[in-house]
C-alpha cells in the first residue's frame, strides 16, 4: 500500500485541530499532527507577508489523497491553502498496517 503525507498550513492552531479532527473523524486520514508557532513570510498579491501559522500534517493513504484534498479546501479559511502530498518511500511495516486500517477504503 502507498502512503502520503498531506503538508497544509492553517492561519491558526484552532483551523489545524478543526480540520485535522475532521478528516481523521471521516477515516480520510489516520492521524493529523499539529506543529503550532510556524512563521511564514511569502509573496501574496504583490506583497511581502509575514504570518504566523500552524503546520498540519495528515497521515493517509496515496489513493485518498484527492479526496482528502478536496476536503480539506473545504474546510479551510484560506482561498489558496498550501495542500502539498509528500509521498513516503518507506516506513515501519505494522505503523503503515495500521494507517490502513483506519482510514476508509
Amino acid at each position: 500500500m502507498a502512503v502520503s503525507l498531506l503538508y497544509v498550513t492553517c492561519a491558526s492552531e484552532e483551523e489545524a485541530a478543526r480540520i485535522g479532527r475532521a478528516v481523521v473523524e471521516a477515516r480520510d486520514a489516520a492521524c493529523a499532527n499539529i506543529l503550532p508557532g510556524m512563521r511564514s513570510i511569502y509573496w501574496w498579491q504583490g506583497k511581502l507577508a509575514q504570518e504566523g501559522e500552524c503546520v498540519l500534517i495528515l497521515k493517509t493513504r496515496a489513493e485518498l489523497v484527492e479526496a482528502l484534498t478536496a476536503r480539506v479546501k473545504a474546510l479551510h479559511s484560506y482561498s489558496v491553502p498550501c495542500v502539498l502530498e509528500l509521498p513516503v518511500a518507506r516506513g515501519h511495516q505494522p505503523y503503515i498496517d495500521w494507517l490502513e486500517a483506519e482510514t476508509k477504503r
